[in-house]
């Protein structure tokens, strides 16, 4: 006898779910692009496009007219390219061992600096018969990656000795460009001036200068004319968040993505009954408690454990005893008319309540990009807004 046929699954079932508002995401894009004017917009969509989606995010911010998009890692950028999208790819992570074949053939980009880098990369060029762009990273004070700017002779002496590869750009990284104080950042551009300087003065026709991050996009604009950048590299602006408070009003921005599910199960108990593991909340008097379908290995933290509200019938409900793997209780007493199967906002907006990563990110002493990041996998995204 064979086996039964099973059907494949046309839908999730679970109603947990990430929206990823399209038009919001296009009018962030457009709005850093118009305050970053002349320069061209580098769209960072690593780490899955900050957990919103990256083919998705990328097919958005392609046809709205990204000049480069922004990945980490080599699997990233392969990723984008399987999936059609056609955008030059700047690989900035620089964890290329075993991908130098993968970064030529799928014509990405990286940055570049170390001599195994070139040597490693010009080698792999040279069996495909092609010619690689690359960008060279200078250290001018992140600690992170990059040449210090005193090996910059070298390093170009490497790269002419490789005509496989083309230095299409040149580029740092600001560690404090988010600080109130801009003292750091004025050291850091300094550095990265004269290290354009010392370009400049070899002959070199680089096209690409870039520096800016979402902070210094929004902050320090002076930095990006007096050194003639021609590349920003926003990413959590593109989102709708500004990367610190202070920053929050600069330019328009919405935030893209929202956190839903259903209530899946209601009962009403009696004053003093312990909920979830651990017993460490037991209900004050006779309550109501709706679990949700998501728990932390969707993303929503442990640490939310009797801190957090989500948004039910558009009021504020918390999170009671601790978050579960796959489920989550909440105390609806207050809440009026709860059923199953009503929607529940984790992250985003309902009535006039709003829940935003920067809250959810002060409960978990943490910052709004690991809340957003932290969404996993098993999460659908849906494109909504079209």
């Amino acid at each position: 006898m064979s086996e039964p046929k099973r059907r494949a699954l046309d839908q999730p079932i679970r109603s947990t779910r990430a929206e990823v508002d399209v038009a919001a995401l296009e009018e962030n894009f457009n709005a850093v692009r118009a305050w970053s004017r002349p320069a061209e917009v580098l769209a960072v969509i690593k780490a899955n496009a900050y957990g919103h989606g990256a083919v998705a995010v990328a097919r958005v911010l392609e046809k709205a007219g990204a000049r480069f998009l922004g990945v980490a890692l080599v699997e990233e950028g392969v990723e984008l390219r399987n999936a059609g999208v056609a955008a030059p790819i700047l690989v900035m992570g620089g964890a290329y061992e075993g991908g130098y074949a993968q970064i030529v053939d799928g014509d990405l980009t990286p940055v570049v600096f170390r001599q195994e880098h070139l040597a490693a990369l010009a080698a792999a060029a040279r069996q495909a018969g092609k010619q690689v762009n690359v960008h060279l990273k200078v250290d001018t004070g992140m600690g992170r990656l990059g040449i210090p700017p005193d090996a910059l002779d070298s390093f170009l002496d490497g790269l002419a000795q490789a005509p496989e590869l083309v230095l299409d750009g040149v580029a740092s990284h600001l560690a404090n460009a988010d600080a109130a104080d801009p003292a750091s950042t004025r050291e850091q551009v300094r550095a990265f001036a004269e290290v354009l300087r010392r370009v400049d003065a070899t002959g070199l026709q680089v096209r690409w200068r870039h520096l800016s991050n979402s902070a210094a996009v929004l902050d320090h604009a002076e930095a990006r004319e007096s050194l003639r950048l021609n590349l920003v590299r926003p990413g959590l602006v593109l989102y709708g968040l500004p990367p610190v408070p202070r920053l929050a009003g600069e330019i328009s921005l919405r935030p893209v993505l929202s956190w839903k599910t259903q209530v899946s199960h209601l009962k009403t108990v009696p004053v003093g009954t312990p909920v979830s593991y651990g017993s460490t909340w037991h209900a004050p008097r006779r309550s109501t408690v709706a679990t949700l379908p998501v728990g932390y290995a969707d993303g929503y933290s442990r640490a939310l454990s009797n801190k957090a509200s989500v948004l039910v019938r558009g009021r504020r409900a918390p999170v009671v005893g601790r978050v579960c793997m796959d489920m989550t209780m909440v105390d609806v007493t207050e809440v009026a008319g709860v059923t199953l199967g009503d929607e529940v906002v984790l992250l985003g907006e309902q009535g006039t309540e709003r829940i935003g990563a920067e809250e959810l990110a002060a409960l978990q002493d943490t910052i709004p990009y690991e809340v957003l990041c932290g969404v996993s996998a098993r999460v659908p995204r849906v494109a909504v807004g079209r």
